[in-house]
């Protein structure tokens, strides 16, 4: 092979770097072209967040009943939250429920470091079924387990209601066959499978629950019981239910939650056994 001149290696290095610049502005090209697309669909799914936001507040704002309630009752719960020294309106808003007490508590915190505290106790006006979880379509039980808010209701049959996320994960695995839906907090004091409220009652806590929600909650935690699993509880539930062992194992579980509440006054995330019971 004939070596090179001189001149021939210079139009050679000047060809190679010329290809190679033009590999690098392509890659500038590409790169550029990226971080514009993923600037462009960020600045979309923001705009589109901040959309569906504005239209559910221009939705509920624009109900009278909503409207109403908020004109009863904003008072009233910034009074009590001021009294707990929480903020309001809330950012932070957790619901827990006793079937057997007939109770539905409302806790608050000011953010995620700090420790739920008490608001107020609500009375639910009844309880349909028996206790122990729902686990199958018109079984007219009341769910147990732990749940959230899934959607706001101003024109309920029953004046306001917020749906719950029934069934979540662990109902669909171990309920039987069809497990039903349309569980809600509801007014009108009387129900099959729900959690009544008086029409009062569902306006203050509809009113909190929504303010938390603009607030920017994304998700309210609603816990529901059977009982309160203190050890009067536990004693009254081995006395009437000892021979009834899928119920007794799962109040077990919901158990290592409602503790950790008592101690704490914090929550644990929600987590499930592939077979659909909840985790200790």
């Amino acid at each position: 092979m004939r070596p090179l001149s001189f001149g021939k290696f210079i139009q050679v290095l000047v060809y190679i770097c010329r290809k190679a610049e033009e590999k690098v502005m392509i890659k500038k090209l590409v790169y550029g072209t990226l971080i514009i697309a993923i600037s462009f669909i960020q600045t979309t799914r923001l705009y589109a967040q901040e959309s569906e936001a504005q239209r559910f507040k221009n939705f509920q704002l624009s109900s009278g009943r909503v409207s109403d309630a908020l004109k009863k009752y904003n008072d009233t719960l910034s009074r009590e939250f001021k009294r707990k020294n929480v903020a309001y309106p809330p950012k932070d808003i957790f619901l827990r429920a006793f079937k057997s007490q007939n109770e539905m508590e409302l806790w608050a915190r000011n953010n995620e470091s700090s420790e739920y505290k008490l608001i107020k106790t609500y009375r639910i006006c009844a309880i349909s079924g028996q206790l122990g979880p729902k686990r199958a379509q018109g079984d007219r039980q009341v769910p147990e387990g732990f749940y959230f808010i899934d959607d706001f209701n101003p024109k309920s049959e029953y004046l306001l209601s917020l749906q719950l996320n029934y069934p979540n994960y662990a109902d669909q695995l171990t309920g039987s066959g069809k497990v039903g839906g349309d569980i809600f907090i509801h007014g009108g004091c009387v129900t099959v499978g729900c959690m009544p409220m008086t029409n009062e009652g569902i306006e203050e806590i509809y009113t909190v629950c929504l303010n938390a929600k603009l607030n920017g909650q994304e998700h309210i935690p609603v816990h529901i019981y059977p009982t309160r699993l203190n050890k009067n509880g536990i004693n009254y539930l081995n006395h009437e239910f000892a021979n009834d062992v899928p119920k007794m194992q799962f109040w077990s579980e919901l158990r290592s939650v409602y503790d950790y509440f008592e101690k704490t006054h914090k929550l644990l995330p929600v987590m499930y056994t592939p077979d659909g019971k909840y985790v200790d």
